[in-house]
């Protein structure tokens, strides 16, 4: 009988519950939305993150303020995300350095397939090899004989051990049958003033942070790692194109990813805005502009791919012997 005189309120308890909830998820987001990037401002994702936010931000009618937490090849960032509450009010811009991470490192600190909930993939930067003018190079075949002419004359830079750039120059160099020796910097920026200085020969870089010193002349481009050329860099061949091999097919690729255990509604908003973000003519403009390729597709597309890559280089690294600090 008890239990029948508190029904009503009970009843009134769980009404209100289900009546705030809801009211909470129309609402979202009510206060600004930290878009966490594991690298330097300035740097190629960055780029991406700032312009995609803007217009996600747009699509779900509040602000995204971009974060940029570097260090540990970008550990530091994804271990940020995944102590974040899983409240909407974190994004993680992620690329592929989550997925290099578990063969790279001991203890990264996450787990890129089970720490996070895949969104959507954004796009992809393909990388350009550059060559310091000075090396007697206008192409890859020229490069490659050099190499194999002067054993270990060549050094290669990258934004630091373990990072893409550095197993893009890797996997070159074995693939190519070429010695050369790595030289890892805190981040490309450095990287690139020495490859401009002389002090090492070519490099291996997102096409939208070297654009400007190739149409200025300071660097040449030998390729492109699309398998397909740049509509930027149009008389630059493709790695395959100029070697034959399509295993050096790789980009510096991006996606939006949220904490595990974010709400399914709020995911939904979050992943339907991005999909419209995606569609939005000014913001691919924007990408395209940068040399970025826009990709979008499902969650199972995202994880899928993720795996795919880290699978990828998990063979890249066992087999060039590619360490990070």
């Amino acid at each position: 009988m008890r239990n029948l005189l508190n029904a009503p309120a009970i009843i009134a308890a769980a009404l209100a519950f289900t009546f705030a909830t809801a009211h909470a998820a129309d609402a979202y987001p009510s206060k600004p939305i930290r878009m966490v990037v594991a690298f330097a401002a300035g740097g190629s994702a960055d780029i991406n993150a700032r312009i995609v936010g803007q217009q996600l931000g747009k699509e779900l009618g509040g602000t995204i303020v971009v974060d940029n937490k570097g260090g540990a090849g970008g550990n530091l960032g994804a271990v940020e995300v995944k102590r974040a509450a899983p409240d909407g009010y974190t994004f993680f811009y992620a690329t592929s350095a989550v997925v290099l991470a578990p063969s790279l490192y001991s203890k990264p600190g996450f787990d890129p397939y089970s720490d996070f909930t895949p969104v959507s993939l954004t796009a992809t930067i393909p990388l350009v090899l550059v060559v310091n003018p000075n090396v007697p190079a206008k192409t890859v075949a020229e490069l490659v004989a050099y190499g194999k002419a002067n054993p270990n004359r060549l050094n290669y830079g990258s934004s630091g051990a373990g990072a893409l750039l550095h197993l893009g120059g890797a996997l070159f160099t074995k693939e190519t049958g070429i010695q050369a020796t790595h030289v890892a910097y805190k981040g490309s920026a450095p990287a690139v003033v020495d490859l401009l200085g002389g002090v090492t020969q070519f490099m291996f870089l997102p096409i939208n942070e070297v654009m400007t010193h190739i149409k200025g002349g300071t660097l040449r481009a030998l390729a492109v790692t699309n398998d397909k050329r740049s509509a930027l860099l149009p008389d630059v061949p493709t790695l395959r194109e100029a070697t034959g091999k399509t295993t050096m097919d790789m980009g510096a690729w991006q996606g939006l990813m949220l904490p595990k255990g974010t709400p399914a509604d709020v995911l939904g908003k979050v992943k339907a805005a991005l999909e419209n973000s995606l569609k939005d003519k000014a913001m691919r403009d924007r990408l395209t502009a940068q040399g970025s390729i826009v990709l979008g597709g499902t969650q199972k597309e995202y994880a899928d791919y993720m795996k795919q890559e880290g699978d990828r280089w998990a063979r890249v690294i066992r087999d060039t012997g590619a360490k990070a600090d």
